[in-house]
């Protein structure tokens, strides 16, 4: 994930310590229920649409921008599905940088369009049956969050 000119100004200041970081993720379901993936171009794992939430952005705002920027769709939320985070979402990068991110997640309508690798980040796009979702992720997101109906 390329990092904000913001994140960046901070790290020069705090170097590799722990931050807290506000973030959002889209769930997005197709009209058979299943859930948008992305993969990582620089990991390989699988998560959902998601990123950090920039100063002066809403979560909502944030949301929308992440989608736009990832799979190239445009979505607006129609629910806040979750709010989580702790040591299952912390995470230390290849450079040292750690991080531990406080999620909020939202259920996403799109509007039509094609997936397309827009910023890079992802290197593809799958959708999952709700009960496969879980155990793709590279992140703990309640299983129930997916379990629900559209």
């Amino acid at each position: 994930m390329p990092i904000s000119e913001y994140l960046r100004d901070v790290r020069r200041l705090v170097g590799h310590r722990l931050l807290l970081l506000p973030a959002v993720a889209a769930v997005i379901r197709d009209d058979r229920g299943r859930i948008l993936l992305m993969q990582s171009s620089e990991t390989g794992q699988w998560s959902l649409p998601a990123g950090g939430i920039e100063p002066g952005e809403t979560p909502a705002e944030a949301v929308a921008r992440e989608v736009a920027e990832e799979p190239g769709l445009r979505v607006k939320f129609t629910q806040l599905a979750a709010a989580v985070g702790g040591t299952g979402f912390r995470t230390r990068y290849p450079n040292g940088d750690k991080v531990e991110y406080v999620v909020t997640v939202f259920d996403c309508e799109v509007e039509p369009g094609d997936l397309t690798a827009v910023d890079g980040e992802a290197a593809a796009f799958q959708w999952a049956p709700p009960d496969a979702v879980p155990g793709l992720l590279d992140l703990p997101y309640p299983p129930e969050l997916f379990a629900r109906p559209r």
